[in-house]
């Protein structure tokens, strides 16, 4: 069974965005389901849908990995538990 997790990343585009994010990731031993990425522009946006059930850590080391590496970029990384996620975006 999956517990999954909706991360965005938005911020100005260049190389290696994807990869940053992925490496810490894998580092936390959290499996990437689903990746929409897209560019506007030179701003780059990306949400992804992430299985957590086997990371090897908790969700706010995770998050924290996540904004620490965001703010390094100069991007906006957030991670949000799915139930979270579709519960604030119900009508």
């Amino acid at each position: 069974m999956f517990v999954r997790a909706v991360i965005t990343v938005i911020g100005k585009d260049r190389v290696g965005i994807i990869a940053a994010v992925s490496n810490i990731l894998a580092e936390k031993n959290v499996n990437i389901l689903d990746i929409s990425q897209t560019t506007m522009q030179d701003m780059f946006t990306m949400i992804m849908l992430a299985d957590i059930s086997k990371m090897n850590t908790d969700m706010a080391s995770l998050s924290e990995s996540l904004e620490k590496k965001g703010m390094e970029q100069g991007l906006s990384i957030k991670i949000q538990h799915e139930d979270i996620f579709n519960s604030m975006h119900r009508l």
